[in-house]
């Protein structure tokens, strides 16, 4: 069966981020991009989506993909906020004018889509605790809407309830993570067709690793599986996306098929897979 991962950071290693920016951080290890690619290909995977970096490896990985018979799309680097989360791996802007200059950088210089980052991360210490809140409403209302008057699809990293609403509502083209869904903000990514990529493999795989607390994980993983079946009951678009460079998410691993595969059937999952090649 051919595969598509819709969620990948090639810049990482699933070991230690810092340690794998330093790698890339003069130029991009080529050596390690074929190592990863080659592990895609022996996996059967032909689409990969890159969540971007600001060091052009996913550009790099970009080049190489089509001599392992692979499409590779990537953002080139991601945007946040200046003072939010995601300035360790992408591009920073204070206001929407410095937004929209790094779009028009980023129609210049090639990039397939543009990825927002527009919350913070689940704290796997605690459940239903995030490290940061969502944008206000409004301003990711302002983000999408620029973007897609420049053409572009918007991938969005998003966690929280009100923030993935908000995202779906502004007609956000991807969610990804979407940890703390609610039966509000599944309805409006249903209603506006917004495909969630859920990254189960990050979650799934921290369990019996005693890097964060068991009993922590067991509930955010219960709270995922869940509300990832609620909304494929719903009909909505579920794609495959592993996080693969994420700490205990290995390149090329093959762990987000079985998970969502259980979930919600091999049909869906393709179906979903398929949307976001189709739109990105």
């Amino acid at each position: 069966m051919q595969k598509a991962d819709c969620h990948i950071h090639t810049l990482l290693d699933g070991v230690d981020w810092k340690a794998a920016i330093d790698r890339h951080r003069l130029c991009p290890d080529i050596s390690f991009l074929r190592r990863a690619l080659s592990g895609y290909q022996k996996e059967c995977y032909v689409y990969l989506r890159d969540g971007g970096d600001r060091w052009g490896v996913g550009a790099a990985a970009r080049r190489l993909a089509p001599e392992y018979g692979i499409t590779y799309r990537t953002p080139l680097a991601p945007l946040c906020k200046k003072g939010h989360y995601g300035s360790f791996i992408g591009e920073t802007y204070e206001n929407f004018r410095e937004y929209a200059a790094l779009i028009a950088k980023n129609r210049q210089s090639g990039g397939d889509f543009i990825k927002i980052m527009i919350s913070g991360l689940m704290d796997f210490n605690q459940y239903g605790v995030l490290t940061e809140e969502g944008l206000p409403e409004g301003e990711i209302r302002e983000l999408i809407h620029i973007a897609h008057e420049e053409g572009f699809p918007v991938m969005a990293h998003c966690n929280g309830a009100r923030t993935m609403e908000a995202a779906a509502a502004a007609g956000v083209d991807s969610i990804e993570h979407g940890a703390y869904a609610d039966a509000d903000a599944l309805t409006a990514m249903a209603e506006s067709g917004t495909v969630w990529v859920p990254t189960l493999s990050t979650i799934a795989n921290l369990r019996g690793t005693g890097r964060f607390s068991e009993t922590a994980v067991a509930a955010i993983w219960e709270d995922a599986s869940e509300m990832v079946s609620r909304f494929a009951a719903m009909g909505g678009n579920i794609a495959p996306g592993s996080d693969a460079g994420a700490w205990a998410v290995p390149h090329g691993a093959d762990t987000e098929y079985p998970l969502l595969t259980r979930l919600i059937g091999e049909t869906a999952v393709k179906h979903g897979a398929d949307a976001i090649i189709q739109r990105f």
